[in-house]
């Protein structure tokens, strides 16, 4: 249980897009299951098919290794109870933005993260579930602090 609770504080982050996304990448993880995802801002909905990162060790690794992640595609992780974590970057080559995402759906912070760099991004506050999105998307999309993100969970 400890190994699992320090897992949740500081997991990896590193991108992974599924077989149907891109090309199977050396020590990338594949076969998570995929849902839809719906991001609800002032602007509208945004849509996306999200891989879930259930485990410890689907969560420890992540989005590592992958080279690319589509505009529409990501990954969630999901924690019952809420937690406060933090990610890093360990053996992720691309930018991802981070959503961290209250138990009542609602965003509590945006981070976007650096590929390969080992400092720890916090969410700062118990979270349910945190969405990795390509670097830069959230903005691209109007999507902030405040809005509401709908999954099958």
């Amino acid at each position: 249980m400890l190994i699992a609770a320090a897992a949740g504080l500081i997991a990896a982050c590193s991108p992974s897009a599924p077989a149907a996304n891109v090309p199977a990448e050396e020590g990338a993880q594949s076969g998570l299951a995929e849902v839809p995802l719906t991001v609800h801002s002032r602007n509208g909905d945004h849509r996306f098919t999200v891989e879930v990162a259930a485990r410890a060790d689907e969560q420890e690794r992540g989005l590592m290794f992958r080279r690319s992640l589509a505009a529409d595609r990501g990954m969630i992780f999901p924690y019952d109870p809420p937690q406060d974590v933090g990610f890093w970057m360990k053996n992720t080559l691309i930018p991802l933005d981070m959503l961290f995402i209250r138990a009542n759906g609602q965003i509590a912070r945006i981070a976007t993260a650096k590929p390969l760099d080992l400092s720890s991004v916090p969410a700062g506050e118990p979270v349910a579930a945190v969405l990795e999105l390509r670097g830069g998307r959230a903005a691209e999309l109007g999507i902030e602090p405040g809005d509401r993100v709908d999954w099958p969970h």
